[in-house]
């Protein structure tokens, strides 16, 4: 039957990874879901491409040889483009992805990765106003779910959202590197958040 060309319903997902594994195993998946992938070997060779077509949502591995993730985030940001940019990352790549969040990235996903995880952050990123339409709501928001930090907790957080692993963090606040894990599940159930993504969004939204 070959491409289906005609099918304007599935949206298109940008997918650059330069294992390509990596890339046929999400193009197999966004395909069985409804999406329309295009893949890319390199963010050069995404950026190449660009001109012929419409961005909806992209998701990228955060390292690649030439230019990486979060160097793809702020180029496109540059040139006005308002889609989504989901980031792949490595195990311990926490501090990067937050980087990349700054940048303007709208989610991460740590690898191994569940599949019903990045099928829902397509989706919610789909379903987001352009990152250029920050509003003042969305922080409130974010201010009033960690209000109930205690000040430690909030230590932590800080601790987390500059990049730092458990063990810098416990030592710069004289603490056990278990408490600092128990102190991490306080702030999940707190705030409600459902992953560690989610937690550095609601951060980074409050001006952490």
């Amino acid at each position: 039957p070959g491409r289906r060309k005609y099918m304007s319903d599935r949206t298109e997902i940008d997918v650059i990874d330069d294992d390509a594994a990596m890339r046929d195993s999400l193009a197999f998946l966004l395909d069985v879901n409804g999406f329309e992938p295009r893949v890319h070997e390199s963010a050069n060779a995404f950026l190449n491409g660009l001109p012929t077509h419409v961005l909806k949502c992209v998701i990228s591995d955060i390292r690649m040889p030439g230019m990486n993730g979060i160097e793809l985030v702020r180029k496109l940001k540059s040139e006005g483009a308002g889609c989504p940019v989901i980031l792949i990352t490595g195990h311990g790549d926490v501090a990067l992805a937050v980087e990349a969040m700054k940048a303007g990235a709208v989610d991460f996903i740590e690898k191994p990765f569940d599949d019903a995880a990045l099928l829902g952050a397509i989706r919610v990123a789909l379903q987001s106003p352009p990152a250029t339409q920050v509003d003042s709501t969305a922080r409130k928001e974010a201010e009033a779910r960690l209000a109930e930090l205690s000040p430690r907790e909030r230590d932590v957080l800080q601790g987390l959202v500059a990049g730092k692993i458990n063990k810098v963090i416990a030592h710069e606040l004289s603490i056990s590197p278990r408490t600092v894990e128990v102190y991490r599940a306080n702030l999940m159930a707190k705030t409600g958040a459902r992953s560690m993504s989610e937690l550095m969004r609601l951060a980074l939204a409050a001006g952490l």
